[in-house]
């Protein structure tokens, strides 16, 4: 059975982390999938956004204990696991289409970390959320000494990697971590429902913005600037801007094709 489920619906593809049974822990294999998935979605023009959320009652505990535990890998084993995290996170950070993340249930260690790459984000109203990884003896991945200070600051992310105390998800709302929090039988449909909103967009635009944000950390003022005149440049030479126009002009939905 699939450790990914994938569907198509229009522009958007939804991927679905399936196990279900261990509340979607993680697995070499999930990550594997995962990672192919996202693959498959940055390489089809068809595909405007990317909806990813879990199966069952749970988003993603995080990894599985009871799997790490079986059977302790070897130093290779251990690094080519490490990387498979750090590769799906850097899938979904790097992915020029956005993707929103639906939180129908708890997110906990690797799995609130994929959530923290995510574009935008959708948590259950009941979910639980924790970084648990010190508490283990392990350390957390995908980016989230960045993307955790990002979002939360830095006072706030010392103290939920530090301590690793549970919270929830108006908290992870009101702290920036996530968008919105709604029921967790609306979560999926509201995911849903704003990635066809950012999906009607200019893909050439939606691409930039990701870009530019993405980066923005890494460059100097004026190298900000630059890139920000450069991308308007590029957007203005394409017929998306002269749909735009005509599309205000007539006051009516734009339909951007990406050309």
């Amino acid at each position: 059975m699939a450790e990914v489920l994938v569907e198509r619906a229009q522009r958007v593809v939804t991927l679905t982390l399936n196990r279900p049974e261990r509340l979607n822990a993680v697995t070499a294999t999930l990550y594997q999938e995962l990672i192919a998935a996202l693959q498959d979605a940055a390489a089809d023009p068809g595909v405007r956004a990317v909806v990813l959320t879990g199966q069952g009652r749970a988003f993603c505990v995080g990894a599985d204990l009871v799997d790490h535990a079986a059977g302790a890998p070897d130093e290779a084993g251990r690094q080519r696991y490490a990387a498979l995290g750090q590769d799906a996170a850097a899938a979904i950070l790097g992915l020029d289409k956005p993707v929103i993340g639906a939180l129908n249930g708890h997110a906990i260690g690797a799995g609130l970390e994929l959530a923290l790459a995510c574009d935008l984000t959708v948590v259950a109203d009941a979910a639980k959320l924790r970084f648990p990884e010190l508490t283990l003896g392990t350390f957390v991945g995908g980016g989230t000494t960045v993307t955790l200070v990002e979002r939360a600051g830095m006072t706030r992310a010392k103290e939920l990697l530090l301590l690793g105390r549970f919270f929830s998800a108006a908290e992870a709302v009101g702290w920036g971590l996530c968008n919105e929090q709604r029921p967790a039988g609306e979560v999926l449909a509201r995911a849903t429902l704003m990635a066809a909103e950012v999906a009607a967009r200019s893909p050439r635009s939606v691409a930039f913005t990701k870009r530019l944000l993405r980066t923005a950390r890494d460059r100097t003022w004026s190298e900000v600037l630059a890139a920000e005149a450069e991308a308007l440049a590029r957007c203005m030479g394409t017929k998306d801007w002269q749909e735009g126009l005509d599309a205000y002009r007539d006051r009516r939905e734009p339909r951007f094709t990406g050309e």
